[in-house]
């Protein structure tokens, strides 16, 4: 069992998005936004902080994952973006919680099946994946795709492992009958 949480992050709004796995169940846990009000940079940072803080202090999630910085057409919007999402992973850090990071692509692909899907499809299909009554607001909607996203790669690593390690065993066996049947009369051909 594994409590992720799930940031998309940004300047004026950050989305977080909690769910538990366990095993191939995904469980809704929380959603929601951080908005900061204020102008000034650094004084909107400090909410971020305090409110990733906050969130990591209510849910106590194991894992973290976030979204990578993708090429924005504004420079300055591209700094504020990285800037609010390194605020987000220095207080994940500060909680000795291991990061994960993952491209829009990506999270889109592995939700909705389809890397250029607009945030209307994420939404729906982070509601039937979550089986929520209600659609989470866009920010949520991304975050919660970004936890399980990460949920789907642990899947995926999980069963790439018992991949290797029948491998491992098949090689084992294969090794041991090979030594077996060529001493006597059969012989196995591999």
């Amino acid at each position: 069992m594994s409590i992720i949480l799930g940031i998309d992050p940004g300047s004026r709004v950050t989305g977080y998005g909690v769910i538990r796995q366990t095993g191939r169940h995904l469980e809704y846990l929380g959603s929601g936004a951080i908005r900061t009000q204020v102008e000034d940079l650094p004084t909107r940072l400090k909410r971020i902080y305090a409110g990733v803080t906050e969130i990591i202090t209510q849910f106590q999630p194991d894992m973290f994952a976030i979204e990578q910085v993708f090429m924005a057409k504004n420079a300055d919007s591209a700094l504020k973006l990285g800037q609010a999402r390194g605020t987000a992973i220095v207080a994940a850090v500060n909680h000795d919680l291991p990061v994960f990071e993952y491209a829009a692509r990506l999270v889109k692909q592995t939700v909705v099946g389809i890397g250029s899907a607009d945030k209307v499809q994420v939404q729906e299909m982070v509601t039937r994946i979550l089986k929520l009554s209600d659609k989470p607001q866009t920010d949520a909607a991304d975050a919660l795709a970004i936890a399980i996203t990460h949920a789907h790669s642990i899947q995926h690593s999980l069963h790439i492992a018992n991949s290797v390690k029948m491998t491992e065993t098949q090689e084992k066996m294969t090794a041991l009958l090979k030594t077996r049947y060529s001493r006597g009369r059969f012989r196995l051909k591999i």
